[in-house]
């Protein structure tokens, strides 16, 4: 595919822009994407991972974050990283620093992925006790509504199921 600019070089720069919803694809050579002021991976003025995770942290002079005190007032007590200077580095100084900077992570954690909980695929062949835990948490979060609704010959179905599977996984 040439580029979409000049239609002499191949492009190598493939932009796809989402603005409400409406999806625009690029396709530029080098060239023309640095005449146009396109930001290129790799280069001084490039996106970085780095500038992704400052933004979702809301690091910038003077900001403050979603809990409302500045970034650089929390400090790891073990490696000595503050919140600024990880918003800056990207990476934590040790894994203490998930402690200290748990209250501020959880948001965040939160607005990527949706959920602070990993709920991904698990593997067959290793993973029961987990998809069982999951089936007891979902059962008990069932009880709870039962009870609040109070239907209580379901509730109590739903305890005996949660008691036969709890024996089961902890006999394993």
């Amino acid at each position: 595919m040439n580029c979409q600019d000049c239609g002499k070089r191949p492009a190598t720069l493939h932009f796809t822009k989402i603005v409400n919803g409406e999806k625009t694809e690029f396709h530029f050579c080098e060239t023309c994407a640095r005449e146009k002021g396109e930001l290129i991976p790799g280069a001084p003025n490039g996106f970085s991972i780095h500038n992704l995770l400052s933004g979702l942290l809301d690091f910038e002079p003077g900001n403050t974050n979603a809990i409302g005190s500045k970034p650089q007032e929390v400090r790891c007590e073990e490696c000595g990283l503050t919140y600024a200077q990880f918003g800056k580095l990207g990476h934590f100084g040790c894994s203490s620093c998930y402690s200290y900077f748990s209250d501020r992570l959880d948001p965040i954690l939160k607005r990527v992925h949706g959920n602070t909980v990993h709920v991904g695929k698990i593997p067959k062949r290793v993973g029961g006790l987990i998809r069982g835990k999951r089936e007891i948490e979902e059962l008990k979060k069932e009880l709870q509504s039962r009870i609040e609704k109070e239907e209580f010959e379901d509730a109590a179905r739903i305890r005996d199921q949660i008691r036969e599977l709890e024996k089961k996984f902890a006999a394993n």
